[in-house]
Formats: C-alpha cells, sequence, structure tokens
C-alpha cells in the first residue's frame, strides 16, 4: 500500500503541474494539450529540465533560467497540494478503485478551478464539461447502479445554487451553480456536507473580512469557487462518513 501512495503522490506532482498550465492557458484560449510550456515574462520555451514539480522551482530559486523573472510559488505549492490529495484519495478508497479514479480526475479538475478563478473569476465550462465526461463515462462503465444518485445530487445540488443567484446575484455567479451541479455528479450525496463545507468557510472568511475592513469589506469581489473547492475536497475525503454519520 505504501508503494502505491508514493506513486499516487508522485503522479500528483504532475498533474497539479499540469492543472496549472491548463489554469493559464484555457481562459485565455491557448491550447494546453499540444505546445510546450512558454515563460509568461518573456515567451522563450522552457526546457524540460525547468518543468520538473517542485524540484525546478526549488533548483531555479523561483527564478526563470530564461529572463530571470520571478516564478510565483503557486506553482509548487499547487504540485504539493495535488499530490498530497492523490495520496489521500488513494488511501481512502484503497478499497474502490473505480471511486478512487473518480476522485482523482475531481481533484484535478478543483485545482484549476480553484486557479482560474483566483486570478480571473472564472470557472471555465471547458474544464467542468470535461470532468463531467470523465466523471460519467467512469461511472457508468464501473457502477452504473451508482449513476442515478449522482444526477440526482447534481440536480438537486445545482438547482439549490441556482435559487441562491436568483435571489442573491451579487453573491455568487452561474458559474459557481455549474461547479455545484458537476460536484453533485463526483460525489453524489456526500455533496451535501461538501456544500456545507464551503458555505462555512466562505461565510467564515467574510466574517474576518467585515471585522478588519469594515463597511469595505462589502465592496470587495471575493470568488466562491475556491471555498466551493476545499468543500469538495471535504465531500471526497470525508462526505460519505459524514452522511452516515448524521442518518445514524
Amino acid at each position: 500500500m505504501i508503494g502505491v501512495v508514493i506513486i499516487a503522490f508522485l503522479g500528483g506532482l504532475a498533474v497539479g503541474s499540469f492543472a496549472t498550465a491548463v489554469a493559464y492557458r484555457v481562459p485565455r484560449g491557448m491550447p494546453f494539450a499540444v505546445e510546450r510550456s512558454q515563460c509568461p515574462a518573456c515567451g522563450a520555451q522552457i526546457g524540460a529540465r525547468d518543468n520538473v514539480p517542485v524540484a525546478s522551482w526549488l533548483v531555479l530559486r523561483g527564478r526563470a533560467r530564461c529572463c530571470g523573472a520571478p516564478i510565483s510559488p503557486r506553482y509548487p505549492l499547487t504540485e504539493l497540494a495535488v499530490g498530497a490529495l492523490y495520496a489521500a484519495t488513494v488511501i481512502v478508497y484503497r478499497h474502490h478503485a473505480p471511486e478512487a479514479v473518480i476522485g482523482l480526475v475531481f481533484v484535478a479538475m478543483l485545482a484549476i478551478i480553484t486557479l482560474t478563478d483566483l486570478d480571473l473569476r472564472i470557472i471555465p465550462n471547458k474544464v467542468l464539461i470535461a470532468g463531467s465526461v470523465l466523471c460519467l463515462a467512469i461511472a457508468i462503465t464501473t457502477d452504473p447502479g451508482g449513476v442515478p444518485e449522482r444526477l440526482i445530487a447534481a440536480a438537486a445540488g445545482g438547482g439549490l445554487f441556482f435559487l441562491v443567484v436568483l435571489a442573491y446575484p451579487r453573491g455568487m455567479g452561474m458559474g459557481d451553480v455549474k461547479l455545484v451541479a458537476t460536484m453533485g455528479l463526483f460525489l453524489g450525496r456526500a455533496v451535501a456536507p461538501a456544500i456545507l463545507a464551503g458555505l462555512l468557510a466562505g461565510s467564515m472568511i467574510g466574517l474576518a473580512l467585515i471585522a478588519t475592513q469594515g463597511a469595505q469589506a462589502r465592496k470587495m469581489a471575493i470568488p466562491f469557487g475556491p471555498f466551493l473547492a476545499l468543500g469538495g475536497i471535504v465531500g471526497l475525503l470525508a462526505g460519505h462518513h459524514l452522511v452516515d454519520i448524521y442518518l445514524n
């Protein structure tokens, strides 16, 4: 089992690196599956030795080899986070391989969504669609009996957030609605604690800003996607257990 967890962690580092590239390219209409990575500062092509997750950033001391421009620490942090979550997902679903694969896809999707929403206040439809297709493809082939629950969870979660957006359009957007619906596909009934965790995290940050910034905090635009992504991780790793505790 230890070997599998190590492989999952290393694979997560690579997926985290890929997620940062997708998060940068997709909102800007750039292809992400063919072209080699380029330096955002000078446009020079980044060599393979400078694309090793975490290690390259450390060796280069957070500076691009080509022009010396600073490289954001979000790259190694994202890679480490995805690696750790991949390892955790494999541990939690060690007896359910199909669910583990769905969870790994889910983590990658949430990483991309978090980065795009933090940077540009965008939750790309392409990323949500790709994640949904992969999730349903795996679920239909491995557990067709569980697909109705996933569809119901998607409709319920998305419908609930749609009503919230109608009532309070300044607080959330349609991107959040679509993200919650997609989370329902991945999590099934565990989307309920995921939503609650996301709302709780967002509320805590909002209250903290009001306490420190006062009335000025009401004018600050805070992306809600990262909070939903955090809730999604809670739902993935502990959601079904939390639902069972509640029902019992």
